[in-house]
């Protein structure tokens, strides 16, 4: 029936489209995390969940005659919450409760919507086959349908939506195509009542088939929750340890939808041998490797996303073996939802609280052989050769000891490791291949945020050594009067040794655990002759709120992995970052990037501001061992950009790019400077 095609589609689309235009719209207030990204994908699953259960409770507990009356006058309730649109008042309480301000945000702007979307699916599937039941009709193709669907917004949002269209006007838009589906569901439900309205059709029940067992429904869950864990768990791989590129968040999600496209379309797709016994194997051994030796990213990139989509092959194939009659539908769909919202839960609220490593992704791939083993277990009690499930047994406990070994080796060997809703980061140590003894870093991921070289405790290294863009915009500055410098993003504090006695440098950190970090295992802050004034917070957020501090120089050096977060290179950062700056005040950007290139944005912003924006490159093969390749950028005045100190001669003036549409707090699109 076209009309129940067109409400499932249409769901579906709403449902994945508004996931990305959210997560956008409110990351700005929570730093840039990619864990902002993992906890909108917990919230969703959970509402998901909420959906599912409310259609299970619908179908079970309400008459079939007065469901489309009870669902249709909820959907038009729910026209009383648009549009969707973020309160900024959330922000307020941003940085002292990220993650349950993350949820209570989401559940304010999007909730009503959203739960009654999820419930679209399983519930059109419930009616389609009531309403067909004398033709014998199978209604989970529309849930493949669905997925077609959610595949389609998502892979269209980076590619159409976010370059054409700002954050609010996405809001609006979709706002107005959720009233569409109101009017599209309303009729659904209408037809519905109409078919009932047949005695022939209403005095056919559905067949009353048992229900299925507890052991039968834990394997559902289980199998589901192995699903989402492995998309979340490799997912935060992608965007953290190898490139925050958003696409990288869009790809492994668009494999799960794929994997329930093909199985629930055409259980012929998943070719059980081949998946279970040939690629199983080898996306257990590939991301073995992948954890434990250092690929070019091309190929991680392709292994790890190769990995989820046999991972969810397997899971979902199996869910689909074990999908139960119609008249069970909405139980299996409960199920389902309950095993995605448990493994979003484990790994976006749970994990982070109880591990200070990611120790959710061994955990995953151990559940994952495990739930194999279980499904094939009853299979293989008359097979022969008899040792066959002694075989299996074995090898899942070998496979249970190699996970155990890599989830070791994540914390040993580094001086200390913690973890928090904003990342995990280690202190590791080591010694200098070019002779300059032991050094101790800060990494983030696979990123060096910091380094000392401890038999040179005071001397500037890495991104900031006195050849790098800062460490030459921070030696023209005058040195007859005190300064007020300021640095956003502390790291491991490295900047502190150009504070000069009188000099005051406000540094803004987000992690209260970096400065923890910082002062414990580094002494540059300690040793500064300058007075040290941390700020915990957002830095943006912070600047916006303080007086003016009359910066002589304010370094942007914050960074999530290896991007700085989008939220400090809009327009609006810019002008608040010029609020806090001297006349002649030198702002200085760290912009070093292995995936992006972010100099049309910096020419943009320089532009908005009235500043010449100057490129000062470190390259590779400098031939300073204390140093890191860097590119930083420094905004000046025109009348300093024509008479420049010595130490910043040379630089490159960024002219504007044409066409380049520069970025604000409502638009941005980095497909636009990708490398």
């Amino acid at each position: 029936m076209p009309l129940f095609a067109a409400t499932v589609f249409l769901s579906a689309f709403l449902l994945f489209q508004i996931q990305p235009i959210v997560a956008k719209m409110i990351l700005p207030w929570f730093g840039g995390s990619s864990s902002v990204w993992t906890l909108c994908m917990v919230f969703f699953q959970v509402e998901l969940l909420l959906g599912y259960a409310y259609v299970h409770l619908l179908h079970e507990k309400v008459s079939a005659r007065r469901q489309p009356w009870v669902h249709g006058a909820l959907l038009l309730l729910s026209l009383a919450t648009l549009p969707v649109v973020a309160d900024p008042s959330w922000k307020l309480d941003a940085q002292a409760f990220p993650t349950w301000s993350v949820l209570g945000v989401l559940a304010t702007t999007v909730g009503v919507p959203y739960l009654l979307l999820s419930t679209t699916g399983p519930l059109m599937q419930a009616w389609y086959a009531r309403s067909f039941v004398s033709q014998g009709v199978q209604p989970y193709r529309l849930y493949a349908l669905s997925n077609l669907a959610s595949m389609l917004a998502l892979l269209s949002y980076p590619v159409l939506v976010e370059p054409m269209l700002a954050v609010k006007p996405q809001a609006w838009v979709w706002s107005t195509g959720y009233a569409l589906f109101v009017l599209v569901c309303v009729a659904t439900a209408a037809w519905t009542v109409q078919r009932q309205n047949d005695a022939a059709t209403a005095a056919q029940p559905l067949d009353d088939t048992p229900r299925p067992g507890w052991r039968e429904c834990l394997i559902w869950v289980g199998l589901a929750a192995t699903a989402s864990m492995l998309l979340l768990a490799i997912t935060r791989h992608l965007t953290q340890d190898v490139a925050p590129v958003p696409f990288l968040w869009v790809l492994p999600l668009a494999l799960y939808l794929l994997s329930f496209i093909l199985c629930f379309d055409a259980p012929r797709y998943y070719v059980r041998p081949f998946f279970l016994f040939i690629a199983l194997p080898l996306a257990f051994v590939a991301l073995d490797f992948a954890m434990n030796e250092g690929l070019a990213v091309p190929v991680l990139v392709a292994l790890l996303c190769a990995a989820v989509f046999v991972f969810c092959m397997v899971c979902h194939g199996e869910l689909v073996r074990r999908r139960p009659p119609v008249r069970h539908l909405t139980l299996f769909y409960l199920m389902l939802s309950v095993g995605g919202a448990l493994g979003g839960l484990f790994v976006g609220l749970v994990a982070p609280v109880v591990f200070n490593a990611y120790f959710e992704l061994p955990l995953g791939l151990f559940l994952c052989a495990l739930l194999v083993v279980l499904v094939l277990w009853p299979e293989l009690r008359n097979q022969r050769p008899r040792w066959l499930r002694g075989a299996l047994l074995l090898a899942l406990l070998l496979y249970g000891a190699r996970l155990s070994s890599i989830s070791l080796d994540y914390v040993q060997g580094y001086t200390e490791v913690v973890r928090n809703f904003y990342s995990q980061t280690r202190i590791e140590e080591s010694v200098d291949e070019d002779g300059l003894g032991p050094v101790r870093s800060m990494v983030h991921g696979s990123i060096t945020h910091g380094e000392q070289y401890l038999n040179h405790p005071k001397r500037a290294t890495a991104y900031y050594c006195e050849r790098t863009g800062i460490g030459r915009a921070l030696q023209s500055l005058p040195t007859d009067r005190p300064r007020q410098l300021g640095v956003v993003g502390l790291g491991a504090g490295t900047l502190a040794v150009y504070g000069r006695a009188g000099d005051q440098m406000r540094m803004y950190e987000i992690n209260n655990q970096v400065l923890d970090l910082a002062r414990k295992h580094f002494s540059y802050l300690a040793d500064s002759a300058a007075s040290i004034v941390p700020v915990l917070g957002d830095g943006r957020l912070m600047l916006e709120r303080e007086a003016p501090q009359a910066f002589d120089l304010l370094a942007m050096d914050a960074f999530s992995g290896d991007s700085i977060p989008t939220h400090l290179l809009t327009l609006e950062a810019f002008d608040a970052y010029m609020r806090h700056m001297k006349p002649d005040g030198l702002l200085a950007v760290h912009i070093t990037n292995t995936y992006l290139d972010l100099r049309p944005v910096m020419a943009s912003a320089a532009q908005h501001v009235g500043k010449v924006a100057l490129l000062l490159e470190l390259p590779s093969g400098h031939g300073d061992p204390f140093c890191r390749r860097s590119t930083w950028v420094v905004f000046v005045s025109a009348a300093q950009a024509a008479a420049l100190p010595p130490t910043l001669q040379g630089a490159q003036v960024l002219q504007p790019r044409p066409g380049f549409r520069p970025w604000t707090d409502t638009f941005s699109n980095l497909f636009d400077i990708l490398i």
